[in-house]
C-alpha cells in the first residue's frame, strides 16, 4: 500500500516537472532583451504607427429603436489624441448627453446617465491614448463596447491620415 502511494507521488512530481519545463523559456538572453525593449517602448508611450494630426469623424447611418445614432469626432495634435467627442444624436440633431429627460430616466434605471458616462469614456481615451485601455462603464455596457470599437476605427484612420468620415451601416 505504501509503495503504491510512493509511485503515485513520484508520478505526480514527474508530471509536474514536465509541465513546468514546457512552460519555461529556452533562450533567456533573447527573452530578456525582448522584454527590455518592450518595456522601454511602452514607457515612452510610443506605438509602432504614429497618429497623424487632424480631425477624424465617424457616424452611424441609421437611428436605433430609441431614435439615436452615434456621432464621434476625434482630434489628433502632435501625434496625440487631444479631443474625443463620442455622443448620440436624434433626428433633430439634439445630443443624448444634453437630454435631461433621458439622463434622469437612465440614471433612475441603471444608476448612470449619458451626461456622466459619455464624458468618462471620452476622458479615458484622451488619457490612455488606446481604445483597448478604456474601461467599460457599469450601467452603460453597450455604449462602452460601441465606444471602444468605434474609437479603434478612428485611431486606425488617424494612423493612415484618412480624414474622410467613417460611415457605419448599423
Amino acid at each position: 500500500m505504501q509503495l503504491e502511494k510512493g509511485f503515485k507521488f513520484a508520478a505526480t512530481l514527474l508530471a509536474s516537472s514536465f509541465v513546468l519545463a514546457a512552460c519555461g523559456s529556452t533562450d533567456d538572453s533573447t527573452s530578456t532583451e525582448d522584454s527590455d525593449t518592450a518595456d522601454t517602448t511602452e514607457e515612452a508611450g510610443t506605438d509602432s504607427t504614429e497618429l497623424q494630426d487632424g480631425s477624424y469623424s465617424l457616424e452611424e447611418q441609421n437611428f436605433d429603436e430609441n431614435g439615436w445614432r452615434v456621432v464621434f469626432d476625434m482630434t489628433v495634435s502632435d501625434g496625440q489624441i487631444t479631443e474625443s467627442n463620442y455622443d448620440y444624436e436624434n433626428e433633430a440633431g439634439e445630443l443624448k448627453s444634453e437630454d435631461e429627460g433621458y439622463q434622469e430616466a437612465m440614471k433612475d434605471k441603471v444608476g448612470v446617465g449619458p451626461a456622466e458616462y459619455l464624458p468618462d469614456l471620452n476622458g479615458q481615451l484622451e488619457e490612455t491614448q488606446d481604445p483597448s485601455e478604456v474601461d467599460v462603464v457599469s450601467g452603460a455596457t453597450h455604449s462602452s463596447e460601441s465606444f471602444v470599437e468605434y474609437a479603434q476605427q478612428l485611431v486606425d484612420a488617424a494612423e493612415e491620415g484618412n480624414t474622410e468620415t467613417i460611415e457605419v451601416n448599423n
